[in-house]
């Protein structure tokens, strides 16, 4: 379980070892590696060096002898206009993003191949499926760990590999409920939302681990959107309330186009 320290990572961690599983959990951050439920051993790695994946994976096989369950889950940011994007932020969140996940698979594949099947979940991004101001290495790299969701799944379903993503969307946490806790516009961002909140990363985890389990036994090659609602929205306004609400008023026009 990679990008294991905080938010969904380490909500899935934890929900995994409380159900049983012997899990490593990754991250390259050590300090905030903090998990210390049985199951659960703590593991320090940089997910874009394909040499520490590699022995992550290794370890696994050593200590269990087998891998069932690989979690690609480690991600970075970038807010930037597209002619201020230097080349390190591009490749440091395409690295991240993207390149971790093709280690990840790389590495765990053979073994899971062994022993005679397994399943991965991709963590992408509702931010893959659709754009968003501002964001565009994120989206393109989160596009990217989609189609390679999809291209994997047909690869390697003969070998009873499954392969699925989840696409969280807004999920709350600290820092991000803080800092949109100040703003003006906080409400209208929860009534953009169709089920009207963030979700939360206990949820998307209940999500991830249902992918990963053989209650999705036929499932591979999804590309699950856990988002309140929000990609199923066409981006037009809400005509529907606004004539309610000018109606209430009075203000709606009595007449109509014949």
């Amino acid at each position: 379980m990679t990008g294991a320290a905080t938010g969904i990572g380490a909500a899935i961690v934890t929900l995994l070892a409380r159900e049983g599983a012997h899990v490593l959990a990754v991250d390259i951050d050590g300090d905030a590696l903090r998990h210390d439920l049985p199951g659960i051993t703590n593991c320090v790695c940089d997910v874009t060096s394909a040499a520490q994946v590699e022995a992550m994976v290794q370890a696994v096989i050593d200590t269990h002898g087998r891998l069932d369950m690989l979690f690609n889950n480690a991600g970075v940011g970038a807010l930037c206009d597209v002619a201020e994007t230097d080349d390190d932020t591009w490749d440091k969140v395409f690295r991240v993003n993207i390149t971790a996940v093709m280690y990840g698979c790389r590495a765990a594949v053979p073994h899971m191949r062994q022993a005679g099947g397994g399943a991965i979940v991709n963590t992408a991004s509702i931010s893959g499926m659709r754009g968003d101001y501002g964001y565009g290495p994120y989206n393109a790299a989160k596009g990217a760990v989609i189609n390679y969701t999809r291209s994997l799944a047909l690869d390697l379903g003969r070998d009873k590999i499954r392969v699925n993503a989840l696409c969280p969307g807004f999920i709350a946490n600290t820092r991000l409920t803080a800092t949109l806790e100040k703003l003006p516009q906080r409400r209208e961002w929860d009534e953009s939302i169709p089920l009207g909140r963030a979700g939360t990363a206990d949820e998307m985890a209940k999500v991830a681990a249902f992918l990963a389990s053989d209650d999705a036994s036929y499932v591979t090659g999804a590309i699950l959107a856990a988002d309140g609602g929000v990609t199923a929205h066409t981006g037009q306004v809400n005509i529907h309330s606004v004539i309610r609400k000018m109606t209430a008023e009075g203000t709606y026009p009595a007449s109509r186009d014949s």
